[in-house]
């Protein structure tokens, strides 16, 4: 599959352009500094929805990594065989207007605003492509898949970083959502050290704000826990089958 560039109409310059915009107006101050790093060298802008080709220039030239046009939801086999070949898949249409609040698939924004500029950031893409490696060794195992699946929504997808810029987000759920944006760093919600065991034990929502947020301390710690991560994982298959 390939992007069809030219097919882009206005509501979808609309849709990439007013996301944008509001996301630039919630972000600074509360989202991670790799992640403006990575917008800033993957120069992205309000003004243009984001071209792959070019895209894939940059972030091959920062990490290797590639965008893959996928349709939309792929199958686990085929996420994380991407993801092991650093290649991260990305749908290519936008929501409709009217739906700019609140989308549960993935559409373009999610995929490129929200996962794309760290893709950029050394640790974190290892940690990706670590991960990756476990779920295809229990691929067969929909338990294991579902509790790697944990590890990815709590981390890639709705995870924050505590350094020394203070707390901050760098999950793509939360990167492309306004309201999650301001939410998560409010006093609302609980928020806990990252601990592998116990987002490994931790069903993940999709139809609300989470109730919990686990918090690293560095992309380094993320990556280094990849080896924890498959021990904690056997273990919990051990149980499971006994």
């Amino acid at each position: 599959m390939i992007q069809e560039y030219s097919k882009y109409t206005d509501d979808d310059r609309f849709a990439w352009k007013s996301l944008f915009d509001r996301q630039m107006e919630v972000l600074p101050g509360r989202a991670s500094q790799a992640y403006f790093d990575g917008i800033k060298a993957i120069n992205f802008s309000r003004d243009k929805i984001p071209h792959f080709e070019e895209v894939n220039k940059v972030l091959k030239s920062i990490t290797g990594w590639q965008l893959e046009v996928v349709k939309g939801l792929i199958d686990n086999k085929l996420f994380f065989e991407l993801l092991e070949n650093k290649r991260f898949p990305a749908s290519t249409w936008f929501r409709k207007p009217e739906q700019l609040d609140y989308l549960e698939e993935p559409d373009m924004f999610h995929d490129v605003f929200g996962h794309v500029p760290l893709l950029t950031n050394q640790h974190f893409f290892k940690f990706l492509n670590g991960l990756s490696k476990i779920a295809l060794k229990n691929i067969k195992n929909e338990y294991a898949i579902e509790l790697i699946s944990r590890l990815y929504w709590y981390t890639v997808e709705f995870g924050l970083i505590d350094n020394e810029n203070g707390l901050k987000i760098y999950g793509a759920g939360i990167l492309s959502s306004s309201g999650e944006s301001i939410y998560c760093l409010s006093n609302k919600p609980e928020r806990r050290p990252y601990n592998v065991a116990e987002i490994m034990n931790t069903p993940y929502i999709k139809d609300k704000f989470q109730e919990k947020y686990w918090v690293i301390n560095s992309y380094k710690q993320l990556f280094e826990s990849v080896d924890e991560i498959e021990e904690t994982l056997g273990k919990m298959l051990v149980t499971n089958h006994n």
